[in-house]
């Protein structure tokens, strides 16, 4: 993809983004049903109308790209394709916790290059391109200097996560050696990384559609983004993103405690 391509690949995630938070806040407002997956996730009408709209302003824009969505699956040439949450954080959406975001990942070649997090309720865009660093809003970020694990802010999703993986004491001995530790779920902890407001996200349980977006945005804030054995992927279940500084030392921690 040319230069000019990429950026006009930005605004068209920008603009579904937009187009899809429209769609689900009418739902947040007025009230939804919600029914259980087989993997006995919730999904709502809002999920499904949010991702049906993505769809169409990107594909409108780039007809030839593929996708990967949450609610709707693989549709096209996966070669360069959008990776697509309609409702990151759909628990929090049921019960009216406003920290819940669209996101969607640009993917090339298996290379997450860039990535658009929206927060309707917030009013609030994280977006990132390859060699363009990453935004909240306007304003250009960029991960925290902190470099002594027993310095650093640890986010996390749910202990619940952990705990069915049986992965609860890997966690811990992450977070002992850490000065704080907050449940900043979902998309939340990974953003709050990239503008260096926390320092580690650690999760466990994550699809594709999860992290393809926020991958991008940390590291175009000059973070680094791995699963638990320090492979930069998006398509196993435990992810670790850091500030950089602070990646081995916590590697090191979640390998030493078994994977």
């Amino acid at each position: 993809m040319t230069d000019a391509d990429l950026d006009r690949a930005l605004a068209a995630a920008v603009e579904a983004a937009g187009a899809a938070g429209e769609v689900a806040m009418r739902y947040y407002r007025t009230g939804f049903d919600v029914t259980m997956k087989a993997d006995a996730t919730p999904v709502t009408e809002a999920d499904r109308g949010a991702e049906r709209a993505i769809r169409e302003v990107i594909g409108g824009a780039f007809p030839a790209h593929g996708f990967l969505g949450e609610e709707f699956g693989a549709v096209g040439d996966q070669t360069t394709r959008w990776i697509i949450d309609p409702i990151d954080g759909t628990r929090n959406f049921i019960r009216h916790v406003p920290i819940w975001a669209t996101l969607i990942g640009l993917e090339y070649k298996g290379e997450q290059i860039g990535g658009v997090v929206y927060i309707p309720v917030f009013g609030m865009t994280y977006r990132a391109l390859r060699g363009d660093g990453a935004y909240h809003n306007e304003r250009r970020i960029r991960v925290s200097d902190v470099s002594k694990l027993a310095e650093c802010s640890l986010c996390y999703s749910s202990m619940g996560w952990f705990t069915r993986a049986g992965k609860e004491d890997v966690f811990h001995a992450l977070y002992r050696q850490t000065k704080r530790q907050r449940g900043h779920g979902d998309f939340y902890g990974f953003v709050l990384v990239a503008e260096g407001a926390a320092d580690v996200m650690v999760e466990h349980g994550v699809n594709p559609w999860d992290v393809a977006a926020t991958k991008a945005i940390i590291e175009e804030a000059g973070g680094s983004f791995t699963d638990w054995t320090g492979k930069p992927t998006i398509h196993t279940p435990d992810v670790l993103a850091t500030n950089g500084k602070l990646h081995a030392p916590a590697l090191e921690i979640l390998r030493g405690a078994g994977r």
